[in-house]
C-alpha cells in the first residue's frame, strides 16, 4: 500500500493499454539489433540462443505476474526486492532497473535519427534524435491516458507490419538458406560453436528486453489483479511469436552472413525477395519506424516510473517523485531520464568503449541491468512465498517453484555468460552501482522513508 501523505498515479489504463505497452516496449528489438547474433552464432547457433532466452523470458513472466499483482507499484521490481529483502535489496533492483530503461532509449532515438537521415540526407541524426527525446517527453507529460494510447496505436501497426513481411518473403523462404553455414559460420556443429551460442545471449534478449517495464504502469491500471496477468501473458506469447517469424524468414531468404552486421536486415530480406522498386519495401521501411517508436516511447514510461518510484521511496532527490498538478503524471522524472539520454546522444562520438561508440556499449549495460533485475525479482518472489504466505496473490507463479527456478537459472547462466564476454562492461557497471549506493546512503531520511513505501 502506498500511504495517502505520498504522491499517487491516476488509474486510467486498461488491459488492452497495458497489453499495448509490454509489446510496445519490446517491439522495436524485432526491427533491429538482434541479427548481430548471427555474426556470432550463426543462424542455427542462435536459434538454440533464442530458444534458451525465450524460455527465461517466459517463465520469468509467468512468475513475475506473481508480484506485479500482489504489488502493483509503480516501482515495479524496486517494490518488490523493498518488500523481500528490505533496503538494500530494494536498492539492486531499483539500480539494475534504472540502467535497463534509462540507457536502452539513447540507442533507439539513435537508431530512428539514422533512418530519417536516410529518408531526409540533410537532417543530422543526432538533432532528429534529440527532437523525438522532446516530443515523447512531451506526450508523456500531458497524460498517462493519451500516451498509452499512442503507443497501442503504433504498436498494432508495428505488429501489422511484421506479419506483411512474413508473408511477403514466405515465397522466398528456404530451410537450406537459413542451416548453410549455421553454427558460427561453419556448416556442422563444433565445441567451437558453443562460445558462439553464449557470445550471442546480448542479442537474444534484445528481442524481449523491457517487457516488465509494463509493471511500472501496474499503479495506473484499473482492476491490476484481472488486467495484468492478462496482458503480461497475451504480451510474452506476441512477442515470442513475432521473435521466432521475423528471424527464422528473414534468415531463409538467401546468404543471411550479408544481414548480420546491419542495423536493417527485414528491409534487406524483403528486397532479396520482392525487388528494390517494390511497394511492400517502401512500406516497410516507412512503417518499420513505427516499431522503434513503440519501444522509445514506451521505455520513456517506464524510465519516469521508476524515477518517480525511487524518489518516493528516498532512494532519489524526492523532488523527482513531484507530480504534475493537471496532468497528473511524474513530469520531473521524465524530463531527468530524458536528460541523460540526450547527454548520451551528444557523447556517441567522444566515449568509446573497447573500440566501439558509446551508444553501442550501453545496450549491453542495459542487457545487464535486465538480467541483474530478472534475478532479484525471481529471488523476491521465492523470498516472498516464505516469508508472507498470507499475501494475496491474484495471480500465483504457474508451476511454483519449478517454472520460476527455471527463470532464476537461465538468468544465473546469462549473467556469468555477459560477464565473460562483457568484462569491462559489468566493471563500468559495477562502478555507476557504487557510485549510486553513495548518493543514497547521503540522502537524508532514506531509510524512513523506504519503509513507508513498502507498507
Amino acid at each position: 500500500m502506498i500511504s495517502n501523505s505520498q504522491p499517487t498515479l491516476a488509474k486510467s489504463l486498461t488491459g488492452l493499454h497495458l497489453w499495448g505497452l509490454a509489446v510496445g516496449l519490446v517491439i522495436s528489438g524485432e526491427y533491429f539489433g538482434w541479427s548481430y547474433g548471427w555474426a556470432a552464432a550463426g543462424t542455427l547457433g542462435f536459434l538454440i540462443t533464442t530458444i534458451l532466452i525465450a524460455v527465461m523470458c517466459t517463465t520469468f513472466i509467468f512468475s513475475f505476474t506473481e508480484l506485479t499483482t500482489a504489488i502493483p507499484h509503480a516501482g515495479g521490481p524496486f517494490a518488490y526486492a523493498l518488500r523481500a529483502f528490505g533496503p538494500l535489496g530494494g536498492f539492486v533492483a531499483g539500480f539494475a532497473t534504472l540502467v535497463e530503461f534509462v540507457f536502452a532509449p539513447p540507442a533507439i532515438a539513435l537508431a530512428i535519427g539514422a533512418y530519417l537521415n536516410v529518408q531526409f540526407p540533410g537532417l543530422d541524426p543526432k538533432v532528429a534524435a534529440v527532437g523525438v527525446y522532446i516530443i515523447f517527453m512531451a506526450l508523456n507529460i500531458v497524460g498517462v491516458t493519451i500516451a498509452a494510447t499512442f503507443e497501442l496505436f503504433i504498436t498494432i501497426l508495428a505488429i501489422a507490419e511484421l506479419l506483411i513481411f512474413m508473408g511477403v518473403v514466405a515465397p522466398g523462404f528456404s530451410f537450406a538458406n537459413f542451416a548453410a553455414n549455421g553454427w558460427a559460420g561453419a556448416p556442422e556443429f563444433s565445441v567451437g560453436a558453443i562460445g558462439g551460442i553464449f557470445a550471442a545471449i546480448p542479442f537474444a534478449i534484445w528481442f524481449f528486453l523491457a517487457i516488465e517495464g509494463a509493471a511500472m504502469a501496474a499503479e495506473e491500471t484499473k482492476n491490476p489483479t484481472r488486467t495484468v496477468p492478462i496482458a503480461y501473458i497475451a504480451g510474452i506469447l506476441t512477442l515470442v511469436f513475432l521473435a521466432f517469424g521475423t528471424m527464422i524468414f528473414a534468415g531463409g531468404v538467401g546468404d543471411w552472413r550479408t544481414l548480420s552486421n546491419i542495423n536493417d536486415p527485414l528491409p534487406q530480406a524483403m528486397k532479396a525477395v520482392v525487388g528494390e522498386s517494390s511497394g511492400w519495401l517502401h512500406m516497410l521501411v516507412w512503417i518499420g519506424l513505427f516499431g522503434l517508436i513503440a519501444s522509445f516511447h514506451g521505455i520513456i514510461m517506464g524510465y519516469s516510473r521508476q524515477i518517480f518510484a525511487l524518489g518516493r521511496a528516498g532512494y532519489l532527490p524526492e523532488v523527482l517523485a513531484k507530480i504534475h498538478p493537471k496532468f497528473r503524471t511524474p513530469y520531473l522524472a521524465v524530463l531527468a531520464g530524458g536528460a541523460v539520454g540526450i547527454a548520451a546522444i551528444f557523447s556517441d562520438s567522444l566515449i568509446q568503449i573497447g573500440g566501439l561508440p558509446l551508444t553501442a556499449n550501453i545496450v549491453t549495460m542495459s542487457v545487464f541491468g535486465a538480467i541483474i533485475m530478472y534475478i532479484v525479482s525471481m529471488a523476491s518472489l521465492f523470498k516472498l512465498r516464505q516469508a508472507e504466505p498470507e499475501l494475496a496473490r491474484p495471480f500465483r507463479a504457474w508451476g511454483y517453484p519449478v517454472v520460476p527456478a527455471i527463470a532464476l537459472g537461465l538468468a544465473l547462466v546469462a549473467l556469468a555468460a555477459m560477464i565473460y564476454y562483457n568484462f569491462l562492461i559489468f566493471v563500468i557497471f559495477l562502478a555507476m552501482g557504487v557510485v549510486a549506493f553513495g548518493i543514497w546512503r547521503l540522502l537524508s531520511g532514506g531509510i524512513a522513508k523506504e519503509a513507508a513505501a513498502s507498507t
